[in-house]
Order: C-alpha cells, then structure tokens, then sequence
C-alpha cells in the first residue's frame, strides 16, 4: 500500500491550489499548486520515491529539487491530510 490521502477530506480546487478542510481537527489547509499535485499523487498507488520522483518530472527538476519535494510531502503526512504505512 502507498501514500494515501486522509479520509473526511473537503477539497476544494481553486486558481493557485487547493483549500482542504479537515472536519475532525476543523482545520483549513492552502495547498499551493506543487503541493496539491503532491496531495494528488497521494492515491494508494505511490511510495513516497514514487511521489518525488514523478513531481521532479513533471517540473522538469533535477535530483536536487528532492529534498525540498520530499518535505511538501513529510509536511502533508505531519498534517494529517496525507497517511502512509512506508514512510
């Protein structure tokens, strides 16, 4: 099993990202735009490698750009917007 999104998720698109409610904790998140591509790769079919990886070439990154892609998504785990039994 991958990275997979939180349940009792609100998500809503908008122009630079998405806005997620989390009801439980009544928590709103802006996610910017590489963030929610991250939160998009999040669905039970990406390992966290996967996940950085795939959002390096979508931006056309080089192994540099890790790092700070694995902490956009360290970030969604920590927030709980994001679970994961691998990382």
């Amino acid at each position: 099993m991958g990275l997979m999104r939180a349940g009792n998720l609100e998500v809503h698109e908008v122009s630079d990202g998405y806005i997620v409610y989390q009801k439980e904790q009544d928590r709103v998140h802006h996610l910017n735009r590489t963030a929610a591509i991250v939160f998009e790769l999040c669905d039970g079919t990406h390992q966290p490698q996967d996940v950085v990886e795939r959002v390096a070439e979508i931006y056309a990154l080089d192994a540099s750009a890790h790092g700070e892609i694995r902490a956009a998504l360290d970030s969604l785990v920590q927030r709980g917007l994001v679970l994961s039994s691998s990382m």
